[in-house]
């Protein structure tokens, strides 16, 4: 492979990277690039580290058009958000002290009708975990409580338990242990 340092020092970078990396597959990329620079031909390279053709070319093409900085794997930018920073500091603003606003399906009505923008309800969580709330959750119920009658018993029941005294000696040992000192010692 024709590869040419970027910078005068690169080879030896790459050997301290190599030997300090405790990532393997960023270690594999740089033995790539290092060998490659070293004179390496692409079949060689992949007896030497088991790596497929494409890896190989990947991580090389990859080093000639950005340097060592390209040797970094670049993560999936994602879908953008619906909301822009300031549009979310002023909806955080806006829960400040306000729980009602925490029920998912208020909340995305907030969004809603602050921004015009829609969310689905999952969405709208999303969104509420990542301003740093918790939404609200109900505590169950029982349909069938009746208030008053739970009162009443709860007047009306004896005491299920009582204090009790303690019967226990204090003796020389704290612990309790009833074994002697001596038991435990080997003549020899």
């Amino acid at each position: 492979m024709n590869v040419t340092p970027h910078q005068l020092n690169d080879i030896d970078e790459l050997r301290r990277r190599v030997r300090k990396e405790t990532n393997a597959k960023q270690r594999d990329r740089y033995r790539v690039v290092l060998l490659a620079l070293e004179g390496k031909m692409e079949p060689d390279i992949r007896r030497m580290l088991h790596r497929s053709r494409g890896f190989i070319q990947r991580w090389v093409y990859a080093y000639r058009d950005q340097g060592i900085a390209g040797l970094f794997p670049q993560s999936p930018p994602g879908k953008p958000s619906k909301l822009t920073n300031t549009q979310r500091e002023q909806l955080k603003a806006s829960l400040e002290g306000q729980t009602d606003l925490r029920r998912g399906i208020d909340f995305r009505q907030r969004i809603q009708d602050f921004f015009g923008v829609p969310y689905s309800l999952s969405g709208a969580f999303h969104v509420l975990h990542e301003l740093g709330y918790e939404p609200l959750r109900p505590r169950p119920v029982n349909p069938k409580k009746d208030s008053e009658a739970e009162e009443a018993w709860k007047q009306a029941a004896p005491l299920l338990s009582r204090p009790s005294e303690s019967n226990t000696p204090i003796g020389k040992s704290k612990c309790g242990s009833r074994t002697n000192a001596g038991l435990g010692r080997r003549d020899a």
